[in-house]
């Protein structure tokens, strides 16, 4: 997906959140949100999948603000909340499909768009979304798909949900590659939030999709070698939130990958319509 108006609008409203959790210097905000309004205007017609986009107006933010990570507790306190939530429901998700959207439901905690609002009662909102059920669902048909698995993670808290969901594939057969983000950005999982919920103790190989590098999504272009390899070899991508299914939709336009599993709750109108399913359906969507 390439970014449009509203991403525009939504991604300048992220940057004022996110200079706020780490100062409260209205003067440096002020500053720090003009430089990345000039730098997305510099860049907003590149032919480049949104999330590369994005990700050089957060690096912009971290350099300014002096915070390499200004989620940090945010993330802590996501992983504690989903850690509770999911000991108090698992006894319901019975196998991969009520686990998938087990998955999708804890992608909700994604905080700072203006499309969307993290509630302030997982649990609650947790078991409504729950009875919903999937707006799609191809779990029965990527269920046969799962010899070999490259498991792109999105956000904290919902990793949690992940571990649960990458358990059950690996008692199920699985071989596992995972794949978290190479440096942090936003309150996306990075290797030293995925060892903190042992990721490592329960995936075959536990991957970066940089070198140390903060990037959204799918960048083929830094791409290191090993994702790579365990792409071409994966008989099924299984990608998680809004940022990797951005970035894997424009490049199986071009490239030849794996058919992808895309496990996220659809946040915001853009994707929505790209979609072509309403602003908040729970999606398990197969593309071959």
């Amino acid at each position: 997906m390439k970014m449009n108006k509203t991403c525009f609008n939504c991604l300048l409203g992220r940057v004022e959140y996110e200079c706020r959790l780490s100062t409260d210097d209205d003067r440096l905000i002020e500053e720090t949100a003009d430089k990345c309004e000039n730098l997305l205007l510099e860049h907003i017609n590149d032919d480049n999948p949104s999330p590369q986009i994005s990700s050089m107006i957060h690096r912009l933010v971290c350099e300014c603000i002096s915070d390499s990570d200004p989620y940090r507790e945010i993330k802590s306190e996501d992983n504690n909340t989903a850690l509770n939530v999911l000991e108090d429901v698992k006894g319901r998700l019975s196998g991969f499909r009520d686990i998938c959207l087990g998955t999708i439901i804890a992608n909700t905690l994604d905080h700072g768009s203006v499309e969307h609002k993290v509630s302030d009662d997982f649990s609650s909102f947790f078991m409504e979304e729950f009875r919903k059920g999937l707006s799609i669902d191809d779990t029965n048909e990527a269920s046969g798909l799962c010899s070999k698995i490259v498991y792109l993670c999105d956000n904290c808290g919902e990793i949690v949900f992940d571990r649960y969901l990458i358990e059950y594939l690996k008692n199920n057969g699985s071989y596992i590659t995972v794949v978290v983000r190479g440096s942090p950005i936003i309150n996306d999982a990075t290797m030293e939030d995925a060892l903190s919920i042992g990721l490592d103790k329960i995936s075959d190989r536990l991957l970066t999709n940089t070198k140390d590098i903060a990037e959204l999504g799918v960048n083929l272009d830094i791409l290191p070698q090993d994702v790579k390899a365990a792409i071409d070899d994966a008989t099924l991508i299984i990608s998680k939130g809004m940022a990797n299914y951005e970035s894997l939709s424009e490049h199986k336009k071009t490239e030849k990958l794996p058919p992808v599993l895309y496990l996220m709750m659809v946040k915001c109108q853009p994707i929505a319509e790209d979609i072509g399913v309403d602003k908040g359906s729970r999606i398990a969507m197969l593309v071959k």
